[in-house]
């Protein structure tokens, strides 16, 4: 229960800083730096930032491809869950990770959502001739949630201790190389990317704060 608790105060922490980030992107040096005169806050940083890495729509395909995988895991742990209940004909019979992580999921589409509503910035660049909601970054946000709470579920149903080591930094190797290749990219802003991964830190964390998670 102590590490639970541990976890909580870490994703209160996280969450609190994510939104401390995201008012500080409304109002700090905000500038119109972006296509069709789009602002966006941190302009300086931003602007160095994306002049640094240039845009490359390879890379941006590509990414978007590989963001397949956690929907692929996503999808997976649902046939689990679907299968668990109907083998053991009640709903709460279903192991509990996976009713926390069905829940978890719920929470990372609602936030997907929101800020596809509430638009905080747009991208540096247009997508097919339109200029689309930016922050936080989406694909910073799926593969931060989904693959962190996959390798929990590895590490409870995968008893080989080599083999759980192997997917633990597979899936460890994939997360940067999404993340690192969604901001060289240049499809998102710095601060995009940032704000994307204070907020799965947070939500993961409080993942990790239930008890039969």
């Amino acid at each position: 229960m102590r590490l639970h608790r541990k976890n909580l105060r870490i994703a209160i922490s996280m969450l609190a800083l994510f939104t401390l980030w995201t008012a500080a992107i409304r109002c700090i040096d905000v500038k119109a730096i972006g296509p069709r005169g789009s602002t966006v806050g941190f302009a300086a940083v931003n602007a160095f930032v994306h002049r640094l890495t240039g845009v490359h729509m390879s890379l941006y395909r590509i990414t978007d491809w590989l963001s397949l995988v956690p929907l692929g895991f996503v999808m997976g742990f649902a046939m689990l869950g679907l299968l668990q209940w109907i083998r053991r004909k009640h709903l709460f019979r279903v192991d509990g990770s996976i009713l926390a992580l069905g829940g978890f999921y719920a929470v990372v589409l609602a936030v997907y959502v929101f800020f596809e509503a509430v638009v905080v910035n747009y991208r540096p660049v247009l997508i097919n001739g339109i200029l689309e909601a930016s922050y936080p970054s989406s694909t910073t946000i799926l593969v931060m949630c989904v693959m962190p709470t996959a390798i929990a579920q590895v590490n409870l149903r995968i008893k080989k201790h080599v083999l759980r080591r192997c997917v633990t930094i597979i899936i460890t190797v994939f997360i940067v190389l999404m993340v690192i290749g969604r901001l060289i990219s240049g499809v998102h802003w710095f601060t995009d990317i940032i704000g994307g991964a204070l907020l799965s830190t947070g939500l993961v964390m409080l993942y990790h704060s239930i008890p039969f998670s």
